[in-house]
């Protein structure tokens, strides 16, 4: 399998063939709704895991009396797992068969999560995250590639606006609902959600799914997914320990070198290989591009909002975690309507404006977050931006979706379900790192010119456990003068989206299947 410029071929290259099976796609209307329901619910599974450890740290470091460098491990080997395994599993989904991968990638994860609940040490819990996110990594790019490559034409925009608000909005409900689980049970609760999601989606998926698979003149290109796995697993080593270690630690350094040196290595043999794994010239292509591009910064930004909203709702407002997950429902309601809504904005006013409005609006959201907050006026400041964020998400997300998937075509869905999963993995990590450390420069200065280089100027929970009445007051003000920073920075980084997008975004008809330089 294999692509050449999109709309043609690579001279030397033989484009695949397909099976010789009958046509997957479903043109019962009921049948879609079943396969659309599997997969989604597959998808949740995935999402929710990704997030829901995050609000049980406290006890799970005390279950295993672990420190909070090996309790962020077992938060981020999954997902270290899943991005750097997405594109090779995504191709082998495309020649294998997507609903065995599916089915496949279920029962592994399955397991994982059953293994992880009832883990009885660290080591064990670690390994049990590594094997879900390898489940996971078989699963992500498969549901989307089984939309694009069984749904028609006509339906397929807004089976991706569903799986995109899925996607978008999946990991806050996931979150609120590991939060419930946490507060009425225990942490191992946490992991009995999407075990039973898991469940249900292989009974819906042996009842619904459609197999498709594409046939090769060429070898699967092992050693492109080696390359790969290198390059994505050092880049986000480097995004994950660089903010905890420090940017010149040696840990640090070797993971960026890993990643460099793999993604260079990486360009220069699929460009020299007849099948690549994924053909870089492809994203001469402005669907691919713009796509990625946009799904990047997205869900980077929307990764920094998390790390600044979450310390704001509970160290500044005093809110538990409960209720601090509870207060991004709204964001992720108006994200997950919107994304389902954004298929029939970009069938009348074309996907580049769908997605340059929703760039548009979105940094107006940041603005917003960045203007209003304060420590007095509480949630009710924020709020506002918030919903005109998860607004401007939903409008780009969808399109910036399809025009990835429509850029590929239907023989490399999986790869192209990969790429689209890829990038929101890159741009979380990324903007972690990027608007956590503007959020942590800023706080820092703050405190020093309020009270000096106290120890408090570590964090805000190190000043709120002085219990010092001057010195909290002092602290949550110079968080929301870092929060201010950080948001801005958001904003500039997304009106270079909405100049990126206006100028060099996918054409009207992005997503029919027409080029769209």
């Amino acid at each position: 399998m294999l692509i050449g410029r999109v709309g043609g071929h690579h001279p030397g290259m033989i484009s695949s063939t397909r099976a010789a099976e009958a046509d997957p796609t479903v043109h019962d209307p009921r049948r879609r709704r079943a396969v659309l329901v599997a997969v989604c619910v597959a998808l949740m599974a995935v999402i929710a895991s990704v997030s829901g450890l995050n609000v049980a740290q406290q006890q799970v470091a005390v279950a295993f009396d672990a420190s909070q460098g090996t309790v962020l491990w077992m938060i981020n080997v999954y997902t270290l797992s899943l991005a750097a395994l997405l594109l090779p599993l995504g191709a082998l989904g495309d020649r294998w068969g997507r609903r065995p991968v599916l089915l496949a990638g279920l029962a592994v994860f399955g397991v994982a999560g059953a293994a992880a609940g009832l883990a009885t040490s660290s080591v064990m819990m670690i390994v049990a995250r590594l094997a879900g996110g390898v489940g996971a990594a078989m699963i992500m790019p498969v549901t989307l590639a089984v939309i694009t490559s069984t749904f028609p034409p006509g339906d397929r925009a807004r089976a991706i606006g569903v799986w995109t608000g899925v996607a978008g909005g999946g990991g806050i409900l996931g979150m609120y609902l590991s939060a419930v689980l946490v507060d009425a049970a225990t942490w191992r609760w946490l992991f009995a959600l999407p075990v039973v999601l898991v469940g249900v989606a292989a009974v819906l998926a042996l009842r619904s799914v459609p197999d498709s698979r594409e046939r090769s003149p060429h070898r699967f290109d092992a050693v492109g997914s080696l390359l790969s796995v290198v390059a994505v697993t050092g880049l986000i080593v480097t995004l994950h320990e660089g903010p905890v270690r420090g940017w010149t630690d040696p840990a640090t350094l070797v993971g960026l070198a890993l990643g460099v040196a793999g993604s260079i290595a990486f360009v220069a043999w699929e460009l020299r290989r007849p099948g690549p794994l994924l053909d870089v010239r492809s994203f001469r292509d402005r669907r691919l591009s713009s796509g990625s591009l946009a799904l990047l910064v997205l869900f980077g930004v929307q990764a920094g909002i998390f790390v600044v909203l979450f310390p704001y709702l509970q160290a500044v407002l005093g809110w538990s975690g409960l209720r601090s997950t509870l207060a991004l429902m709204p964001m992720a309601g108006v994200m997950m309507l919107a994304a389902g809504l954004a298929p029939r904005v970009a069938a009348r006013a074309g996907s580049r404006a769908t997605m340059a409005a929703g760039a548009l609006v979105g940094g107006a959201g940041l603005a917003l977050m960045a203007t209003m907050v304060s420590v007095g006026d509480g949630y009710l400041s924020v709020l506002p931006g918030m919903l005109a964020m998860g607004l401007g998400m939903g409008l780009t997300q969808t399109p910036s979706t399809e025009a990835i998937t429509s850029a590929l075509p239907r023989e490399r869905q999986g790869v192209a379900s990969a790429l689209n999963d890829v990038t929101r993995e890159l741009g979380t990590a990324l903007g972690v790192a990027l608007l956590g450390a503007v959020l942590t420069a800023g706080y820092r200065a703050a405190v020093d010119a309020r009270v000096g280089p106290v120890p408090a100027r570590d964090g805000i929970a190190t000043a709120l456990a002085t219990g010092d009445g001057a010195l909290v007051v002092a602290a949550r003000q110079a968080f929301v003068d870092g929060w201010r920073q950080a948001m801005w920075v958001g904003v500039a980084v997304m009106a270079a989206l909405f100049a990126y997008v206006v100028a060099r975004g996918p054409s009207r008809d992005a997503g029919s299947g027409a080029p769209g330089r």
